[in-house]
């Protein structure tokens, strides 16, 4: 199937890093999708989980910190960026394999998981849950609302977020490119 491997950027060999981004980026355009710099940007600051064959990364998923805010509760997020499997290697259980080891990475570090896709069923399967009030995003002091991501949000609940409510409004602080 391939080795599971797990860094922070930090820890990470450039080489690697080079072949990761390409992965996704490859994986991303035979989708339909550009996967632009700012979506790389997004992946950096916490942990990668890849599937190598041999030294070839054929999955990835990163987890990042971020605060989400449940109404007026802002929740320590592992927020899941760029999440890829190249082509050729889909439908083999690699993507299902790093996203088995995202959800224990946000069970252990973070209040809640969240991320952003067009593909839920897929993250349903591995416990994920569709969020389902409504999404907005904070500059500063005012919330701007963002209904086109309301059906995109997902989360994984765990610990102190067991029980909250998905139907409560969440939103995120802006940033450059996609802010969800």
């Amino acid at each position: 199937m391939g080795e599971l491997r797990e860094w922070g950027d930090d820890e990470t060999p450039p080489a690697v890093l080079a072949a990761t981004h390409r992965l996704v980026v490859t994986a991303f355009a035979a989708d339909g999708t550009e996967f632009s710099a700012d979506d790389w940007q997004h992946t950096t600051g916490g942990r990668r989980v890849v599937v190598f064959d041999g030294e070839i990364p054929v999955a990835h998923a990163a987890v990042v910190p971020r605060t989400l805010w449940v109404g007026d509760r802002g929740l320590r997020t592992g927020y899941v960026e760029g999440v890829a499997t190249a082509a050729d290697r889909q439908g083999a259980g690699l993507g299902s394999l790093v996203m088995t080891r995202v959800g224990e990475l946000v069970l252990r570090d973070y209040e809640m998981g969240a991320l952003s896709t067009g593909s839920p069923a897929f993250y349903v399967r591995l416990g994920w849950e569709r969020w389902q009030g409504p999404t907005f995003v904070r500059d500063g002091d005012t919330w701007v609302r963002t209904p086109g991501e309301d059906d995109g949000v997902m989360v994984l609940r765990c610990g102190p977020t067991a029980d909250v409510d998905l139907t409560a409004t969440i939103s995120c602080e802006r940033r450059s490119g996609d802010d969800w």
